[in-house]
């Protein structure tokens, strides 16, 4: 529930809590005021219209404290007349909170203290379900920590057995994977031996050709060195200017300067 009311020349739209700065009222802080000039009243969809007040409407205010607006400046001037005005002002004002609107035997305070006890008893009643399901959910896994240790131990009691079984069944295992192995490695040894064979053989040819091409090269390589022994050696330069010259000699011709 809501009202608009008028107070110092203003009007103001308040419901239950609102805290409003008015003109200055009377009254100490704490004190209870009733203002009685309420224009309008409103709850939801349903609204009451003043003519210009509304009927058995009233609006009871709670003063908070006394306080001064902020500072307006007034300033005057007037050209060529050397005029200059300055001028301050901090109105006076009044702290109100709204603490119940009614009309008729309505009061918006009973509403409002009747709505937050139902939402109380509403949360009051989702914590006690929060709560049971906790409890609930606390039972459960108590159960199930109980029930663990004898799970381990009964898998600790059959893990044995187990073991045993495999190593039963991995002796039994080891005979067959033996002879497998062995079946499998007779065609290699075989087949090794084939490969080898060849490849004995051809080193015996090889030693053949090699001691039969020993005498050959051996004979080529006293051939070359007799052949370098009697081929003539290059003439000393110094023999060559020695030797004479089988060029014809150039007779000289007698002049008439020389008889």
């Amino acid at each position: 529930m809501y009202a608009v009311i008028e107070t110092g020349g203003k009007q103001y739209r308040v419901e239950v809590g609102t805290e409003l700065a008015v003109e200055l009222l009377d009254g100490a802080p704490g004190d209870a005021l009733t203002i009685d000039r309420v224009l309008l009243v409103g709850d939801g969809a349903d609204s009451a219209i003043g003519r210009p007040l509304v009927a058995d409407a009233t609006v009871i205010a709670e003063v908070v404290r006394q306080a001064r607006g902020e500072k307006l400046i007034a300033f005057k001037y007037q050209p060529k007349a050397r005029r200059r005005v300055k001028k301050g002002h901090r109105q006076e004002l009044t702290i109100l909170r709204i603490t119940d609107v009614k009309l008729g035997n309505r009061s918006a305070a009973e509403e409002s203290r009747v709505a937050e006890e139902s939402a109380k008893t509403e949360r009051q009643r989702l914590e006690e379900a929060a709560a049971r399901q906790a409890a609930e959910d606390a039972a459960l896994a108590a159960k199930l920590s109980a029930r663990t240790p004898k799970a381990e131990a009964e898998t600790k009691e059959k893990a044995p057995s187990r073991r045993s079984r495999g190593k039963r069944e991995a002796a039994a295992e080891e005979p067959e994977n033996d002879a497998t192995a062995e079946t499998e490695a007779k065609p290699g040894r075989r087949k090794a031996r084939a490969a080898a064979e060849p490849d004995e053989a051809a080193a015996d040819e090889t030693a053949e050709a090699d001691e039969a091409a020993e005498p050959a090269e051996s004979a080529e390589a006293g051939a070359t060195t007799s052949e370098a022994d009697e081929a003539p050696g290059p003439v000393p330069a110094s023999e060559e200017a020695t030797t004479p010259s089988d060029a014809p000699k150039r007779r000289r011709t007698t002049t008439k300067k020389d008889e």
